[in-house]
């Protein structure tokens, strides 16, 4: 089984890496996101170019939900909710929603856009301090954050705290993405993230099916500048 392969404390992302998400998405990252994530006009190219891929995205899960016709009731933990732009949606849909994000600016902005102030219930957490037990455990483009050995702890910990599904999305690790990665890397930008991980599809897949799991649906996203691979995982 992975989850038995993996050490009790790698759960927890070193104090360095976790510095540097926390800092970058409360100082020029928040900024950066809150645009991307909004619906303003006041973005760039490629920031509008990530805007729609990540919304379709999320556009994706909610069309999941919504086939599946089992928002109302249901408990959500949105891991990494960034301004709510998941959060939001599935608690008009009904849902119970647990809300976190590492970024007190990114919880604090997601309270703002929220028309319920009781649900979402948003709280600043990051990933490894989450505990609870959640019907759906939910984390949208995160793990670009944490590299291999982390992210497969990561997953292992929020696959504990689902009842039936985990859902996951990351950026997939391919030679041509691999690629693209370096010429970015290469372009200067203040507001850019200070470390971007890709992750080999089969190696999520691997983990998942490790922690018991099996893959129900699966989407691909992929703009210019934005490319994401989405897997809805439930209990076998």
């Amino acid at each position: 089984m992975a989850n038995q392969a993996l050490n009790k404390n790698s759960t927890k992302k070193s104090p360095k890496d976790k510095d540097i998400v926390r800092d970058y998405f409360n100082s020029t990252g928040f900024d950066r996101w809150r645009r991307i994530y909004g619906e303003g006009g006041d973005v760039n190219r490629v920031q509008l170019d990530i805007r729609t891929g990540h919304q379709q995205t999320v556009d994706y899960v909610l069309g999941w939900f919504k086939n599946d016709k089992n928002a109302v009731g249901h408990t959500i933990c949105d891991a990494g909710c960034g301004t709510g732009s998941l959060s939001i949606p599935l608690a008009e849909m009904g849902a119970k929603v647990y809300a976190s994000d590492i970024s007190e600016k990114m919880v604090g902005e997601g309270k703002s856009r929220a028309t319920d102030p009781e649900n979402p219930v948003f709280e600043v957490k990051d990933l490894a301090s989450l505990s609870g037990e959640y019907d759906t455990v939910i984390c949208l483009d995160v793990l670009i954050h944490y590299p291999d050995q982390d992210s497969e702890a990561m997953i292992a910990h929020l696959a504990s705290l689902a009842k039936s599904r985990l859902i996951l999305s990351f950026a997939p690790k391919n030679p041509y993405y691999v690629l693209m990665k370096k010429v970015g890397d290469m372009v200067p930008g203040p507001s850019k993230a200070t470390r971007a991980y890709l992750h080999k599809e089969s190696d999520v897949r691997r983990v998942l099916e490790g922690l018991g799991f099996k893959i129900k649906r699966k989407e691909f996203t992929a703009t210019s500048f934005y490319f994401s691979r989405l897997l809805e995982a439930v209990r076998n």
